[in-house]
């Protein structure tokens, strides 16, 4: 027995696309850029210190004085030594004067006149202790200082931009197609038959 058949034969449609890239350049100028900075301005004042030593008490304890410190001592001695006697030949007026009354002023006064002073000494320092007097002055230093702002100017440059916008074609490489076959295909009619 043999079938009739239809036969289908199709070719796909192919589109063909013919593309161009964009193309882009960016350029990007540096900055422009100036910065000045002015000096800072410092000012110093400045006391010096200063340092002082005197040792004139330690040279007057060495007997190294001066002419004027020696006259001031012997006045000043003459002075004291001169109301020592006056007071010590008062004193021994008033001891004659009561010789009435017993004891033995005479000879108390020729032994206190006759002997020489007795002097108490221990121990001692030359030059003595402290003598020598230290000054010190740090003085001062004042510094002033005034700072300037720097100076910037910048500049900006704007972008170099050029673009290119691509481009695409499009065409058709192959167009579809559908092939039809028939193969065992009859038309029966009345008293007629055709092979279609």
């Amino acid at each position: 027995m043999i079938f009739p058949q239809i036969r289908l034969e199709s070719t796909r449609g192919q589109i063909g696309l013919q593309i161009n890239q964009p193309v882009q350049e960016i350029q990007q100028p540096q900055a422009d850029l100036s910065i000045e900075q002015p000096a800072a301005e410092m000012t110093i004042d400045r006391r010096p210190s200063k340092l002082t030593i005197d040792q004139t008490r330690a040279r007057e304890d060495v007997d190294l004085k001066s002419i004027s410190r020696r006259i001031e001592e012997a006045a000043d001695r003459g002075k004291q030594d001169l109301l020592d006697g006056i007071a010590r030949v008062s004193s021994q007026g008033d001891q004659l004067m009561h010789i009435e009354d017993g004891g033995n002023a005479i000879p108390d006064i020729a032994e206190a006149n006759g002997l020489p002073p007795f002097y108490e000494f221990n121990i001692g320092f030359i030059p003595s202790a402290g003598s020598v007097e230290i000054g010190y002055d740090p003085g001062d230093v004042n510094i002033q200082w005034q700072t300037h702002k720097p100076n910037i100017q910048v500049n900006i440059n704007k972008p170099i931009h050029h673009y290119t916008p691509g481009t695409t074609a499009v065409s058709m490489k192959q167009y579809p197609n559908v092939k039809v076959d028939f193969e065992n295909l009859y038309y029966k009619g009345i008293n007629y038959e055709q092979k279609i």
